[in-house]
């Protein structure tokens, strides 16, 4: 009995020797990148930080900028990965950034992080508009393929055409904000209300206009390229079309939020974000990223989109914001898809 008591009491002074394990720090990171890229995303990212579990909430842009914005006095969110870079630009109007320059954001192309020093977001890739078109589809509906974004309110394409609801999507925000910015306020709006008499219905999602379009459900699903470009390859018969007018983009970034009870954590994942290593890994699902060089050539991606990618001003579509959805959803919402 004395060998068992004289036993456990060194079992437990050589407990209490031994240090703490390190406690895991779990960091909720508001998203809209697709679903089905956000695992590889935190298992690369726990090679190098496996002590940090990333709770991912994801939605599409407008849902996640108006949650952040609803929880603006008590937010829920350590770090935002892969929003629109109009919608951090309001959130940083708002307060709700905290500035930090992640390591080796110097090697980035400058377009792609905020101006401020130290920025308060700082991008990852960028997605571009274009127009997926069923070629089989449309023929069969005998239809001819669009050269412009004016074409697509021709008559024939009635019934024929799925876009993005703005209010939900980036793609559809940025479709739209480049209308306004291409033709002008009065002739943006003139331009939908005429292509609104030939909308199916809007979508919550930026890519499913395409992915209906991929899948036959209908001829001409306005979305973005990589989109299209990736159905393709995948068999489906379609055509990626580059408007004459130019098109819209927009960027992923990624942001501290203000606040955050976990900023180291929160700058280990920005700090990650700019690698070289991340920037290959957006590259297999954009065209374009901010890591110079690292970009490679996509099958079926449609030749002088970079080229007519418009002047895009970022500032105009961020401040305006909230006074083009409300706009549109008075003009069209009566065509959306049911949440």
């Amino acid at each position: 009995m004395r060998n068992t008591r004289t036993f456990l009491a060194s079992l437990a002074a050589s407990m209490l020797l031994v240090a703490p394990v390190a406690a895991e720090t779990e960091l909720t990171v508001y998203t809209a990148v697709e679903a089905e890229d956000l695992k590889r995303y935190a298992e690369k990212f726990n090679e190098s930080y496996p002590d940090i579990k990333i709770n991912w909430v994801r939605d599409s842009t407008g849902i996640i900028t108006a949650k952040l914005l609803a929880e603006r006095d008590n937010p829920q969110a350590d770090a935002i990965w892969g929003l629109a870079a109009t919608s951090l630009l309001l959130l940083k109007s708002e307060g709700m950034l905290e500035p930090y320059a992640p390591v080796g954001v110097d090697k980035l192309d400058k377009k792609f992080v905020d101006g401020d020093n130290p920025p308060a977001w700082v991008g990852m890739d960028a997605w571009v508009a274009s127009v997926c078109y069923n070629t089989v589809e449309a023929e069969k509906a005998g239809l001819k393929p669009p050269t412009s974004w004016k074409d697509l309110t021709d008559p024939m394409y009635a019934g024929h055409v799925i876009m993005p609801n703005p209010n939900s999507s980036g793609t559809g925000f940025l479709d739209v904000s480049s209308w306004l910015q291409m033709f002008g306020e009065e002739g943006g709006w003139e331009y939908m209300d005429a292509l609104h008499d030939n909308i199916a219905r809007y979508t919550h999602s930026g890519s499913k206009p395409c992915k209906l379009a991929a899948a036959g459900e209908i001829p001409i699903g306005i979305s973005f390229a990589f989109r299209g470009a990736k159905s393709k390859a995948a068999g489906a018969p379609l055509e990626i079309i580059v408007p004459s007018e130019g098109v819209g983009w927009d960027m992923e970034a990624s942001a501290i939020v203000a606040g955050t009870a976990n900023p180291e954590a929160a700058q280990k994942l920005l700090d990650f974000s700019v690698t070289k290593e991340a920037n290959e890994m957006y590259n297999s699902g954009y065209a374009v990223v901010a890591y110079p060089g690292v970009a490679k050539p996509v099958e079926h991606f449609p030749e002088g989109l970079l080229d007519a990618m418009i002047e895009n001003d970022f500032e105009f579509a961020a401040n305006n914001r909230d006074a083009i959805l409300k706009e549109w959803q008075s003009r069209y919402d009566g065509k959306s898809e049911a949440k």
